[in-house]
């Protein structure tokens, strides 16, 4: 699909019967909406390290599991 080809909308009515100008006018406002909060969103180039990989950082090599709690 291009860009400047809009997404196809589904739109199912569950009450009521609106006309088919109150359709339009919904899925141009919903559009709008849409399209202005995608532009207004960022997102970091490079993600924050997550706490687990930053406490992770210490352990150099696997815990020798066999020792059991075993101190020194």
């Amino acid at each position: 699909m291009s860009d400047d080809q809009p997404a196809p909308v589904h739109i199912e009515v569950l009450r009521g019967a609106p006309t088919e100008e109150e359709l339009a006018a919904l899925i141009a406002v919903v559009r709008e909406a849409y399209v202005a909060e995608a532009e207004s969103a960022v997102v970091e180039d490079t993600p924050a390290r997550s706490a687990w990989s930053h406490a992770q950082r210490g352990l150099r090599q696997p815990l020798r599991r066999e020792r059991g709690w075993v101190h020194g």
